[in-house]
């Protein structure tokens, strides 16, 4: 039988987690957000909206805390903090929620030094805790705008999954669901460095054609990896794979696209990060993806341009040259 989920604690209260607590909300849950910050979380409660992220949303007033221990009594949690920061605040929670908290990972990349999955860092931190994975082409302004969004929830429970869905879908945010939680997560981090390299591209105007290009082969190597891991092909051709990898890959609204395009127009990294109140996935997770293609054996070039750029291994040029002087091959 489905569970059913009524009341939501959302953990982290950057522009998706306000986006998916704003969604939730209008779903009809009773939600709970966590904010780092006191004064965010007194503005939400207020209906003040979250100024810094979102200053053109009207919100209506959302429960909002500070304190972790505030959020004891939810029914289900989302974890909203970026990738490099999910251990702490996983470990922060598990001695305050329930053992068997159902959570749902919303945030996308490799764990730097471990290379663990984000549900294989809650396994680590909360091993009873009952896991799924959200992930697909979703922007978070336009989440909070209300505008038509698709996004695969993927879990290893029907059950699990189908609460998720019954607990925050709505006519303009539908979540499909899929058993495949490596593919998800597979998907959503790779396509945030893939798409570096498109941004770069652009940088350096290299035209269409080459970015076209970037997609398709990043897509063979995403699917690649994902396949090597356990993850099922198909998965990586539905949103949580091709569609996030589309739309990252293809707007400027995306930090991954953006940082990107900055490299390319000759920019230093360091100054590009420092200019953002955002985390750029992309960059943390490229050396995580490098590692797991090569513990894999996968051949991902493309992302391992992309980490040797922002490592300082090679120029952009040089990055650029080594894709383009590889040797000719069959396309499958």
């Amino acid at each position: 039988m489905t569970v059913r989920f009524e009341s939501i604690a959302v953990i982290g209260a950057g522009a998706w987690g306000t986006a998916l607590a704003l969604n939730a909300h209008r779903a009809g849950r009773k939600v709970k957000i966590w904010a780092r910050e006191a004064d965010v979380a007194r503005k939400l409660s207020r209906g003040e909206g979250n100024p810094r992220y979102f200053p053109e949303v009207t919100m209506p007033p959302i429960s909002a805390t500070d304190r972790l221990e505030d959020l004891a009594e939810c029914d289900a949690i989302m974890m909203v903090t970026p990738a490099q920061f999910a251990r702490a605040a996983m470990e922060s929670l598990a001695p305050i929620v329930k053992k068997d908290a159902s959570i749902l990972l919303c945030s996308k990349g490799v764990e730097a030094g471990t290379l663990k999955l984000m549900s294989e860092v809650l396994s680590e931190c909360m091993p009873e805790a009952r896991g799924s994975v959200l992930s697909g082409p979703s922007f978070a302004i336009d989440v909070a705008h209300g505008l038509p969004t698709a996004v695969t929830l993927a879990s290893h429970s029907t059950d699990e999954g189908e609460a998720w869905v019954n607990a925050i879908g709505r006519p303009e945010f539908r979540p499909y669901f899929a058993p495949d939680v490596i593919g998800a997560e597979i998907g959503g981090a790779v396509k945030n460095v893939l798409a570096i390299a498109c941004g770069a591209v652009e940088g350096m105007g290299l035209g269409r054609s080459a970015h076209a290009a970037l997609i398709s082969r990043g897509f063979a190597e995403m699917t690649r990896l994902a396949v090597a891991m356990g993850a099922r092909q198909e998965t990586l051709m539905g949103l949580c794979g091709l569609g996030d990898l589309v739309l990252t890959c293809s707007s400027m609204q995306s930090r991954n696209m953006s940082f990107g395009y900055a490299l390319g127009q000759g920019r230093i990294a360091a100054d590009i990060l420092a200019e953002r109140q955002s985390v750029t996935e992309g960059v943390a997770s490229a050396p995580g993806v490098v590692s797991l293609a090569s513990r894999f054996d996968v051949d991902m070039p493309i992302c391992e341009g992309v980490a040797a750029v922002l490592g300082g291994q090679a120029t952009l040029t040089e990055a650029v040259d080594a894709l383009l002087n590889r040797p000719f091959r069959s396309e499958f």
